[in-house]
């Protein structure tokens, strides 16, 4: 489940992923799989090849991309999720989520 972002976010993600770009959506999120973890940031491309080439360079497997979806995307959780935010300069993620204190 998702929480702390609104429509206007959600649906500005969906239209750069669904035009082929590389999105980031993060958001507070919560699964008992991973109870470790409060956040996670989506990134999104409906061009398959061009997101696992993005994974492979940022040394993620593309095999976990989510690709079932009108929104194929891979799931950025801990560590990676902050290195990436900081790699991609996402500070104001890094910053609303309260992941830069981590």
């Amino acid at each position: 489940m998702a929480f702390g972002i609104d429509r206007a976010e959600l649906n500005a993600w969906k239209a750069a992923v669904s035009r082929g770009e590389t999105a980031f959506l993060t958001h507070y999120w919560y699964d008992p799989r991973f109870p470790q973890f409060r956040t996670v940031t989506k990134v999104g491309n409906a061009d398959c090849e061009r997101l696992a080439k993005w994974c492979r360079d940022n040394g993620l497997n593309p095999k976990y991309i989510h690709a079932r979806s009108m929104f194929p995307h891979f799931d950025l959780l801990g560590a990676k999720q902050k290195e990436i935010l900081i790699k991609e300069k996402l500070f104001l993620h890094l910053e609303r989520f309260g992941l830069n204190q981590e």
